[in-house]
């Protein structure tokens, strides 16, 4: 872990000129992403499944920007149809050249189920949907300046794994928390392998990953309900209650290591950002070390092959 640095909103430099688009941006720390940034000159671009609920955050940002006018992306992650067409808008409202992408949303814990083209929710939603994201926008991004991909994983992805031979749980038993950690996980091994591939394709797009610690979002509840037994139902909705008034920081503290990652002049290709203190699960963000599977060069081969399998997208870098 690296010393400890205190760094906050202030530290953000100015963003003015720079277009940056954030997904799951209706709420919690991606709301918070596309407002501080807003509020730093940045043309944000909102990525929100519900219209709805997206014209509300809209009007959020909108009031804190300082630059162009925030604009809104309809997108939801867990349709590659939408994935497609939400590139296409980042492109037309970029005008071509976007300096920076925040793959943000998430669902957590969820029951089983499966996204539009057939995958676990979860793997679908928090690791395909924004894998194939990142390919479709890769033109984009080389075309903007010093352009970022920060991708957002978990304290989850600690002793998670991956098993590229079933990742939609089609053969093992489902298990709401195993499929959570293993999206996460695949979040940071694929943050982790475009670098690496962007590095040696000679490009000059960064990305890197970060966590926001333990952080009251609302999706500790959500997970407490995918369990069926009524008794563990209980006992884990007890648990995050107790752990959020213990130990979970607010959602603006939560929202500086992915804003760190997006803006500090420090970061390079293959960074993972996190909060400092207390088992990474709050305090002030700095650089981390990688959970051990994100760094081999063999499982992130291999999610991305099976990334590309499973999506039938071609990869970017190639």
């Amino acid at each position: 872990m690296a010393a400890h640095t205190r760094w906050t909103e202030a530290d953000i430099p100015d963003q003015t000129g720079r277009t940056a688009f954030v997904t799951g941006a209706n709420s919690g720390l991606g709301l918070r992403t596309a407002e501080v940034l807003a509020s730093k000159g940045a043309h944000v671009l909102l990525g929100c499944r519900s219209p709805e609920r997206g014209a509300k955050a809209l009007e959020q940002v909108r009031a804190a920007a300082t630059g162009d006018a925030p604009e809104l992306v309809r997108l939801d992650l867990a349709d590659l149809d939408s994935v497609r067409e939400a590139a296409k808008k980042v492109k037309e409202l970029s005008g071509g050249k976007l300096d920076l992408l925040v793959n943000n949303a998430g669902v957590m814990a969820i029951p089983r189920g499966h996204t539009k083209d057939g995958f676990e929710t979860q793997f679908g939603t928090n690791h395909l949907g924004h894998a194939v994201l990142t390919w479709l926008l890769m033109p984009s991004l080389r075309e903007g300046t010093g352009a970022r991909v920060v991708t957002v994983s978990s304290v989850a992805a600690t002793g998670a794994r991956i098993d590229v031979a079933d990742p939609n749980f089609e053969r093992r038993v489902y298990n709401p928390a195993a499929a959570y950690g293993q999206s996460k996980l695949s979040n940071q091994v694929f943050a982790l392998e475009l670098d690496r591939r962007l590095r040696a394709a000679g490009e000059g797009v960064v990305s890197v990953a970060a966590h926001p610690g333990y952080t009251r979002t609302g999706l500790g509840s959500g997970m407490a309900r995918s369990y069926p037994n009524p008794v563990v139902r209980a006992l884990v909705s007890v648990g995050n209650r107790i752990g959020e008034v213990l130990i979970a920081q607010n959602s603006r503290k939560g929202t500086l290591p992915q804003l760190f990652a997006a803006t500090a002049p420090e970061v390079v290709g293959g960074d993972y950002i996190g909060p400092h203190g207390l088992g990474g699960l709050r305090g002030d963000p700095v650089k981390v070390r990688a959970v051990p599977a994100a760094m081999s060069e063999s499982l992130g081969a291999a999610l991305w092959d099976v990334t590309t399998k499973l999506t039938g997208v071609t990869p970017d870098p190639a």
